[in-house]
């Protein structure tokens, strides 16, 4: 059923529009003022916002400009106003509003509104599939109606990742169907033939995959191409783990690329900001990494569930999807179809068990970042190259690299096939 939001300070308006809209067959929630309707948004996103001008807080256009900045403006506000201006009505829109209401507000005329509203939010721009990959809680469905509003406002996309956080789905995600994704892996592309990507990508998307490497040439290949990427209709997407503000202060990035990326700023979530995804999520990747191996599957325990759960997941997603593959790997020894325990969990995830006022987590804290970094991508690597016979081709695919990328990541973390040369296991 989808949620209408009413924001008014007059009781009797509040109570009129509940009324009708839930004969119409919408929930509602209602606010009194503008501080309500920030409880409200943050409680949870609605479908539709009936946005009052005037109110004793804080004006409607603040509160409309203040959720615009913040990138939380990812479903249709309606202003209304008993006494509003033209100027009033335009810059609302300019805002970002679907539409203006003058009260009194007829029946027709709401109704009719309201429609419209919500079928702007079905003909949203066509993306691939959906982000059920990374779960389908509240934070998920958060991340995609901030996706769907940058794509609608043609908008080039700075994802603020995390280590594993899944920014592939993302970015296919945002690829329209049947149409060309371009993995930007070799920076020189953009300072040497940016015009090349575009005609590549031509009605797709193509995807940067870390903004911090780039040298200053290449940033301006890639403003290049964010400035024409309209001639071509292709979409450009761009993930980096550290904030803009950090790299422009520290004259890592060129004012003109920030400005360029500074409106679509999102963040993907962490696997720890979003628990209640993990148990769904633990079970699909486990199936999926037996169904890999062609071995007979097996489940988890509610205990193991739990051990999950509470852990912090530092790798997020592609933590958990190694975690998978070994658990896969180690159930060929012997334990039949007997549910996976709290207990290999606890081993495998270095979980403190006798730790029962924490998390158990333990994240090498002793070593510095960027050691910990190595520690991870070296033991994920590990274990999917296990899981694809050692075969470079199948794991670069799966890992989301091109295969170069994962020779130089293979040699510079030391990984070596047991009991073979690893450069002769490529194929």
């Amino acid at each position: 059923m989808s949620e209408i939001l009413v924001v008014d300070d007059e009781p009797g308006i509040r109570e009129l529009m509940r009324e009708i809209l839930e004969e119409e067959g919408f929930e509602v929630r209602m606010a009194e003022n503008g501080a309500a309707a920030r409880a409200a948004l943050d409680d949870r996103i609605p479908d539709l916002v009936l946005l009052d001008i005037w109110m004793p807080d804080v004006d409607g256009v603040t509160l409309l400009k203040e959720w615009k900045t913040q990138g939380r403006l990812t479903m249709p506000v309606v202003m209304m106003s008993g006494h509003g201006t033209v100027h009033t009505a335009v810059e609302a829109t300019r805002l970002g509003a679907f539409d203006y209401l003058e009260k009194p507000v007829s029946y027709k005329h709401l109704l009719e509104t309201v429609k419209k509203a919500m079928d702007s939010r079905r003909a949203r721009p066509t993306t691939t599939g959906n982000l059920d990959l990374l779960g389908q809680g509240e934070a998920t469905r958060r991340l995609a109606q901030r996706l769907n509003l940058a794509i609608s406002a043609g908008l080039p996309l700075m994802l603020q990742t995390h280590p594993g956080a899944g920014e592939e789905i993302v970015v296919h995600y945002l690829t329209p169907p049947d149409a060309a994704f371009v993995r930007v892996d070799s920076p020189a592309l953009l300072a040497d033939r940016p015009a090349d990507l575009l005609a590549q990508a031509k009605g797709g998307l193509i995807f940067v995959p870390d903004l911090s490497v780039l040298s200053n040439m290449q940033q301006k290949g890639l403003a290049l191409l964010i400035a024409r990427r309209g001639e071509f209709s292709a979409r450009v997407a761009v993930a980096c783990q550290q904030p803009l503000s950090r790299l422009l202060a520290d004259s890592r990035l060129t004012q003109e690329l920030h400005d360029q990326l500074i409106h679509a700023v999102i963040e993907l979530p962490t696997l720890q900001s979003r628990r209640e995804d993990i148990p769904a999520l633990a079970a699909r990747v486990l199936e999926d990494a037996f169904a890999r191996l062609l071995i007979a599957p097996r489940k988890f325990s509610d205990a193991a569930l739990q051990a999950l759960a509470t852990y912090d997941w530092p790798g997020n997603l592609a933590e958990l999807e190694a975690l998978a593959g070994r658990l896969a790997l180690e159930s060929d020894k012997g334990r039949g179809d007997a549910p996976i325990d709290a207990e290999l969990i606890e081993a495998m995830l270095g979980i403190k068990a006798d730790d029962g006022d924490s998390t158990g987590i333990d994240l090498m804290l002793h070593m510095p970042l960027k050691d910990a970094r190595d520690a991870f991508e070296k033991a994920y690597l590990e274990a999917l190259l296990g899981q694809c016979g050692w075969a470079m081709s199948k794991t670069a695919e799966r890992a989301g690299l091109d295969r170069t990328n994962l020779y130089r990541k293979v040699k510079q973390l030391g990984i070596e096939a047991p009991g073979r040369d690893k450069d002769a296991s490529a194929e």
